[in-house]
């Protein structure tokens, strides 16, 4: 493929992995962050020390907090912006995106208020049809992906030139492999629900309770996803593949998840906002919890787990005190309780 000029918004951990990538494929990288100091720091010293501070940065890749020129030259603008700040970071860069630039988003999450999906943020904002918005998703750590660790992903659209434009654009016969999905909604909503059910597993982990119980919330933790998914219009089949369970895995047993981070020590007693003050970084999984548990009543799907860490976050209900009604509720079928029917 021959060589583009990518930007992408904004420089945390995955961002600055995205970037790599990107830059290993020989293409012209920019990294757009507010912070003029982490800009200096990447372009003298090649480092991201706040974020991801033993790896060293390839020469080629640049920072800038100039965004309109970092957007107006780009072939190709890749959002990695938290959920709560892809508004107003695709705001700043709408004026400045050239007619046929593609777009990517790597993020995993909604928008708290208005419950939307990260694509149709950028579709308002942007000013561009939602089928032309690609989101790249998986089971994939920034603190791998930086040190060129085996890695698979998705991108998802539900237009495929534009899906394998961005495949071209990650593919990496190294270390990056990308697969397409047109299910955009379903790729979507498994990246944003998987780091509840990853809080759940930290909180599990955390009170003690073994390989048992992480993998009892897994399972039922896809069930959840499934559900919600199924109500929203994906389709089934994205939940068994890398967007679903890969994700939902490596979300729920590594020790460079934040969202498990952050559910154990809340396991250990420490209040919401101690936490993040401590992880020091976003926790996609709490505002998550926040939509999906409104998500679950505005379109009638039962989520247990959700609800009980809507509870632990929200309402002070002890951890422990979770876990027993989850492990109380009514007993019911597994298949039915997963939202599917034997007979179809």
């Amino acid at each position: 493929m021959a060589s583009k000029s990518v930007a992408v918004l904004v420089a945390g951990s995955w961002g600055t992995a995205l970037a790599r990538v990107l830059a290993d494929n020989g293409h012209r990288v920019t990294l757009w962050t507010r912070n003029a100091a982490q800009a200096k720091e990447i372009n003298e010293e090649k480092r991201n020390s706040k974020y991801l501070p033993e790896a060293r940065l390839p020469d080629a890749l640049a920072a800038s907090t100039d965004i309109e020129r970092t957007v107006g030259s780009a072939d190709a603008v890749v959002f990695v912006s938290p959920s709560a700040a892809m508004r107003e970071v695709a705001r700043l860069a709408a004026p400045h995106l050239k007619p046929g630039a593609l777009v990517v988003h790597a993020t995993k999450g909604f928008e708290s208020e208005s419950l939307k999906r990260m694509s149709t943020v950028l579709s308002e904002e942007l000013a561009r049809p939602e089928e032309e918005i690609v989101v790249l998703s998986g089971p994939s750590h920034a603190e791998e992906v930086i040190d060129r660790h085996p890695t698979t992903v998705v991108v998802a659209s539900s237009s495929i030139p534009i899906a394998e434009e961005a495949q071209d654009l990650f593919m990496n016969d190294n270390y990056f492999r990308v697969y397409t999905n047109p299910d955009i909604v379903g790729v979507e909503t498994a990246g944003a629900i998987k780091n509840i059910i990853a809080l759940g597993a930290g909180l599990s982990d955390g009170l003690g309770f073994g390989d048992n119980a992480r993998a009892a919330l897994i399972t039922r933790g896809l069930a959840e996803i499934g559900r919600l998914g199924a109500a929203m219009g994906a389709s089934p089949l994205t939940f068994a593949g890398l967007a679903g369970v890969g994700d939902l895995i490596v979300t729920c047993t590594s020790r460079h998840s934040r969202n498990w981070r952050a559910g154990s020590m809340l396991a250990q007693g420490l209040g919401l906002d101690e936490v993040l003050r401590r992880m020091g970084m976003v926790v996609e999984g709490v505002r998550t919890t926040q939509a999906a548990h409104k998500l679950a009543r505005q379109f009638g799907v039962e989520m247990p787990i959700t609800n009980e860490l809507h509870r632990v976050l929200f309402e002070n209900k002890p951890p422990s005190d979770a876990v027993g009604a989850l492990m109380g509720r009514v007993r019911t079928h597994e298949i039915e309780s997963a939202g599917l029917r034997l007979n179809g």
